[in-house]
């Protein structure tokens, strides 16, 4: 039974969106992870799966047609991490500005309040840092929200709602009014001039705000949200049907309350769509029911909090999260929170002992050299999240000549980058998903060592003070699961230390790279500019010699180096580089090299790279993507021949292979062989045509069913979905044209026909944009032909009939 509008309460959904910094520290890019193909990386996936399709979610009328589409940020309560924001700005800038917009939305929506909350920078456990890094943390997470959102923001979202009361002083103390968490972490509760009763468990009433006093004297408003309807939506399939949904959601409101009441849960906002199919249209058709039967006021904390302020009083569960049922054991011990039951969690207590360990070191040398450059260094720490989000050389130098009270010199310029950057890579080697999973060796704890090594690196360049064995050994101390690795110091040396480079190393790696890929091998972090090249040929060998300057663009080192590549054919490639060391030398060894070239002497090539040149580089030294672009130019010539034979074979003996089918009899598997890969190489290149033939498509299909060919395949969808995109962008470019329409419109009725499961989620929201368009009048034809053909693509992606 609904509740009566009259009696209806105030309705709130809160996403926390967050994925871990994945950048390689010395590339500042994502490299690689096939886990999530067919994909390029975790971030790129989930923005799809999720982030992408809530800024654009499909409201379905009776009959299964989109009704309607709503940017379902403006309409919950949330937080974004702010290392994904940077990379959501960098990849994925339509969904970017979605979310500022909706933020924007929200204030207008909810009588000034924005929806979107801060959280601290990278997502550390707050309880577990000391209050310095507490401060900087929730400074730098506001420093960003405020670049980001252009206002204050009023709450701020803990990471894993991990709390104490520390903590909350450095929240209030920083201007955050309030925070949410789960119902277990209150402690005791008080009414208005009343005692304080336990509600240990669950045991809080969700439905209104607390006021937390706090030692200091300042306090905090603190909402509990409702636990058993927030584990329903993660963990429970609740999302599959949106009336279960909406109908949980009003159960939690007391029907006899004379009091206002707010009903509201948080969940990880990668439940709507990543983890749940579709979970956003649940959560959009829910609020849009809701709002059309009058039986909930949507609403965000902010608004709540001033329509109607706490009264009774909370007092904290100290130290405890919502992931962990040991308070934040889960960040540093083997509690027996973990994913897979069979795993020993031993290796987090030495790991995190590790890194406070370097911290400690990296901040007694921040605290020495940053004093000699600074009146406060640790102030500066606290305002450098600036040059993270921009990090211009003319950006660096004000922000530098501010905070030294004098101009530096170029070399105190790098010194103090330098002591910045090391300072970074501190906060961001603390992430709490180091922690999380279920091995020292995984993905996320092996990125916290990445990030401690660019921190130790940074320090020993400064000091001189040599950390990075030191913390082999005391990884050690920290089991693997995998037997492979043995332990930390195994992960170190065969994970970690693989991808520690120096701008030298980087200099080499972009040699290779350049002869395959030009500028597109220079990594977001640094500036490489090619001085002098001369490049020869002799057959498939290809020489290339020069001078290159390699600058980091975060801390302004730089060094001038002289470069030599060799490349013989296929995978075999050498490249080296050394400090650049005066025309006279260099010439005198560029000569050589290249005489040696010229005799065909490409031993002798290699020799003399190998002899005077301090830094070699092959294929496999190339970071992970720069190696497989490379190693797709080196084999490209030998798969198209390859192609070439399977195609010959196949069409030599097409007639026979059919006869041999027919009869029932087992194919020759090499004839199989070469008539798969050519219908598959065909299917795949007619996915790409602008637009695909669909009579070519048929063909294709009876050819792959008589062959027993599998087209239903993620990277045959991809392909497709690129394809349409492409097809409804040469609509948006050309209004009053019929033919991009057309093409569109033939593709959308041959899709029932194809195996490969096509999401047309980009397709709907570009047409979706271009209807608005249409009916504002900035955009399409008067033309009837036009008109008709464009609301018949309306028809064909199943959009309900404009009223």
């Amino acid at each position: 039974m609904y509740p009566s509008p009259v009696s209806a309460p105030f309705l709130c959904i809160h996403g926390h969106f967050y994925q871990p910094p994945r950048e390689n520290p010395w590339l500042d890019r994502i490299e690689v992870q096939d886990s999530a193909a067919p994909f390029h990386d975790w971030n790129q996936r989930i923005t799809a799966e999720c982030y992408a399709p809530m800024s654009a979610a499909r409201i379905l009328d009776g009959a299964g047609r989109i009704a309607a589409i709503v940017n379902l940020y403006s309409r919950i309560s949330f937080n974004f991490g702010p290392t994904l924001l940077s990379w959501l700005e960098r990849h994925a800038g339509e969904t970017y500005a979605a979310i500022l917009e909706a933020d924007r939305e929200s204030a207008r929506r909810f009588g000034g309040h924005g929806s979107a909350l801060a959280q601290p920078y990278n997502h550390t456990i707050l309880p577990l840092a000391p209050r310095r890094d507490k401060v900087t943390q929730v400074r730098w997470g506001i420093a960003d929200f405020q670049h980001r959102f252009r206002r204050q923001p009023e709450g701020m979202w803990l990471p894993e709602t991990a709390v104490d009361v520390e903590t909350l002083e450095v929240l209030a103390e920083e201007g955050i009014r309030f925070t949410v968490l789960a119902p277990h972490q209150a402690r005791r509760v008080r009414p208005p001039g009343g005692p304080w009763h336990e509600v240990g468990g669950e045991g809080v009433d969700s439905r209104r705000p607390y006021l937390v006093r706090l030692p200091s004297g300042r306090s905090l408003a603190l909402f509990f949200y409702h636990g058993p309807v927030a584990r329903a939506v993660a963990f429970e399939r609740l999302l599959s049907n949106g009336e279960a949904f909406l109908a949980r959601l009003l159960a939690i409101a007391d029907p006899a309350a004379g009091a206002p009441q707010l009903v509201h849960i948080a969940t990880d906002g990668e439940t709507y769509g990543h983890h749940h199919r579709f979970g956003e249209m649940a959560l959009a058709w829910a609020l849009a029911e809701a709002e059309r039967r009058g039986v909930a006021r949507l609403t965000n904390y902010g608004q709540y909090l001033e329509l109607h302020p706490p009264t009774w009083e909370v007092e904290l569960a100290e130290r405890t999260s919502w992931s962990c049922a040991h308070g934040v054991e889960r960040w540093r011990a083997d509690c027996g929170c973990r994913l897979d039951g069979g795993t020993s969690q031993a290796w987090r207590a030495p790991l995190r002992h590790t890194l406070e360990w370097l911290r400690d070191s990296l901040d007694a040398a921040f605290a020495q050299q940053g004093g000699r450059l600074f009146p406060n260094p640790w102030a500066v720490r606290d305002a450098a999240v600036a040059l993270s989000l921009d990090s211009d050389p003319d950006r660096q130098e004000r922000f530098l000549l501010h905070h030294a009270g004098r101009p530096l010199s170029a070399a105190e310029q790098v010194q103090a980058l330098q002591l910045l950057e090391m300072q970074r890579h501190a906060q961001l080697m603390f992430t709490s998903c180091g922690w999380f999973f279920d091995d020292i060796a995984g993905l996320e704890a092996v990125q916290v060592l990445l990030y401690a090594a660019r921190a130790a690196q940074l320090l020993e360049a400064l000091t001189g003070e040599q950390v990075a064995a030191q913390m082999e050994a005391r990884l050690a101390r920290a089991p693997s699961n995998q037997r492979q690795m043995g332990d930390g110091a195994g992960v170190w040396r065969r994970l970690v230390q693989p991808q520690v480079a120096t701008l030298q190393q980087a200099g080499a790696q972009y040699a290779v790279v350049h002869l395959f890929d030009g500028a597109e091998g220079v990594p977001p972090a640094l500036e490489i500019l090619t001085t002098k090249e001369n490049v020869q040929r002799a057959g498939r060998a290809i020489l290339a010699t020069g001078a290159m300057r390699v600058t980091a663009r975060r801390t302004r080192e730089a060094v001038e180096l002289a470069f030599a590549v060799v490349h013989f054919g296929d995978h075999n490639v050498v490249g080296g580089v050394l400090p650049f060391p005066g025309e006279a030398r260099w010439g005198e060894l560029e000569s050589s090299i290249r005489a040696a070239f010229r005799r065909a002497d490409l031993p002798g090539v290699v020799r003399i790279i190998d002899r005077d040149m301090g830094r070699t580089a092959t294929l496999a030294d190339l970071p992970a993507d720069d190696r497989r672009r490379a190693l797709r130019s080196v084999i490209a010539a030998g798969v198209e021949d390859a192609r070439a034979v399977y195609r010959t074979l196949y069409h030599a003996h097409a007639q026979l292979l059919n006869f041999i089918i027919d009869l029932g009899v087992p194919a020759p598997p090499e004839l199989l062989t070469a008539a798969s890969r050519t219908v598959e190489d065909a299917f795949a290149a007619e996915l790409r045509r602008d637009p695909p033939d669909p009579q070519r498509l048929r063909e294709l299909l009876r050819d792959a069913q008589r062959l027993g060919v599998d087209l239903d395949r993620p990277t045959y969808a991809y392909t497709l979905e690129r394809t349409l995109e492409n097809l409804v962008a040469a609509i948006a470019a050309a209004p009053g044209e019929l033919a991009p329409l057309e093409r569109l419109a033939g593709v959308l009725g041959f899709l029932p026909e194809l195996p490969v499961r096509v999401n047309l989620w980009l397709v709907e929201t570009r047409y979706h944009t271009l209807r608005q368009r249409l009916r504002e009048g900035s955009w399409g034809s008067d033309d009837p032909a036009w008109r008709a053909a464009f609301a018949a693509l309306g028809e064909a992606l199943r959009f309900a009939p404009e009223g």
